[in-house]
């Protein structure tokens, strides 16, 4: 091996909560390296953004290399259950923050956040695929193997895992538990949806309820030039009782629900269909010695309200101000300054995703009689402002989502 190279701050991953810390910390003034194990641009799910998401995006200074990048402009999102539809406007939240977002292919989003990083000064090493770690010393040291297979180390007196689903850190260290939410399956592609015009609302991802099972739905998330994502999420069984490949079976499953059918009478399917199962995952600890895990690397819930990227990229701005006390020597507590806020804003989001899943959210989503205060405080929740307390719509979720369930029951 050669010399070991040495910086303040090494970030597994390069995806949105990487790119976002990096460039946060490089902003602070540290030396930072990103390690990403695959090439850009690369294929990935995700792509409808929660408004929320620009407030760090704006922190991190590339707020005005998304806004001229031409994605699709996002307001809100639509709920369809038959003849059912109920729609919300991120203008209208209760929290103060951005009244809109975008619709994003990952391909080009998150290339493009990390060559704003890289653009900052970050240093990113693609195909860098980190296979050790070690934290028994006074500086945690990584072993990284290259594209040609040549093994280095890289020391830093800090590692952040942003490496999403790879959740590098976690397997490394063996942090990984299981999720307390069942195992469920996503077939999810992307097709030029030749939609006509007025169709449907192209500013606003569509949510829509299986005709038949309250539990499987569907989503569209629309791009410019008439293409889109498109996908459902249902329990394993149920998928397996439709036809294989994937894109037969995803097939069969859309021609089941009248809307899906009539926006996607004309697509045409020009990208593979990839099917992934048991995605929700969970860590005993989101930190440790000389690390903290970012994102998905430290847990994921569910596609059904976009929450992801939203909770990666506060991660990300969180541990960076954390991280940035500690390198300047003063006293944090990863469990009080990082973790315990974190787990705060993702234990609302899973109040609503459970609620979604057995009935009471969606109860709620398609009441008549709700009132204008109380949408405007579940709006901020799906807006991605789930760490606002002022809501009593995230101070208290559990008990206020079943207050208005019974309410609108």
């Amino acid at each position: 091996m050669n010399s070991i190279a040495r910086y303040d701050v090494v970030v597994i991953g390069a995806g949105p909560s990487g790119s976002i810390a990096s460039a946060l910390l490089k902003r602070r003034g540290w030396r930072v390296l990103v390690l990403e194990s695959q090439r850009f641009p690369r294929f990935a799910i995700g792509e409808s953004l929660l408004a929320h998401c620009l407030d760090f995006v704006q922190e991190a200074g590339m707020l005005e290399a998304l806004e001229a990048h031409g994605f699709q402009y996002k307001d809100g999102a639509a709920f369809v259950r038959g003849a059912e539809y109920s729609d919300i406007h991120f203008a209208e939240q209760f929290s103060k923050g951005f009244d809109h977002a975008f619709q994003v292919d990952r391909a080009s989003f998150d290339k493009l956040l990390a060559d704003e990083a890289a653009r900052q000064g970050v240093e990113i090493r693609y195909e860098a695929r980190v296979t050790k770690f070690d934290n028994t010393g006074t500086r945690p040291t990584l072993t990284v193997t290259d594209n040609v297979g040549k093994e280095y180390e890289v020391e830093s007196a800090f590692v952040l895992d942003a490496s999403g689903f790879g959740r590098v850190l976690p397997k490394l260290l063996n942090l990984e538990t299981p999720s307390h939410f069942p195992v469920r399956t996503a077939l999810v592609t992307h097709v030029a949806d030749n939609a006509p015009l007025g169709a449907f609302d192209r500013a606003k991802v569509q949510i829509v309820v299986h005709p038949n099972h309250s539990d499987v739905w569907y989503w569209i998330i629309p791009f410019p030039n008439n293409r889109s994502s498109i996908g459902c999420v249902a329990p394993p069984e149920f998928m397996a009782a439709y036809p294989e490949p994937a894109e037969r079976r995803l097939k069969a499953l859309l021609a089941e629900d009248p809307f899906m059918s009539r926006v996607l009478a004309n697509a045409q399917w020009d990208t593979v269909v990839r099917e992934n199962s048991g995605y929700a995952a969970n860590v005993r600890a989101m930190h440790g010695k000389g690390f903290a895990l970012l994102g998905n690397a430290a847990e994921f819930l569910d596609p059904v309200f976009s929450s992801g990227v939203t909770i990666a990229m506060r991660s990300s701005s969180l541990a960076a101000q954390t991280l940035d006390k500690q390198l300047r020597g003063e006293s944090v507590d990863w469990d009080r300054d990082f973790e315990f806020p974190m787990r705060k804003g993702i234990e609302a989001f899973r109040v609503y995703v459970e609620a979604w899943y057995d009935g009471r959210f969606q109860k709620v989503v398609f009441a008549k009689n709700r009132t204008p205060t109380i949408s405007r405080m579940i709006c901020s929740v799906l807006a991605g402002y789930a760490w606002d307390e002022s809501n009593p719509f995230v101070a208290e979720p559990e008990r206020r989502l079943n207050m208005v369930a019974d309410l609108c029951g």
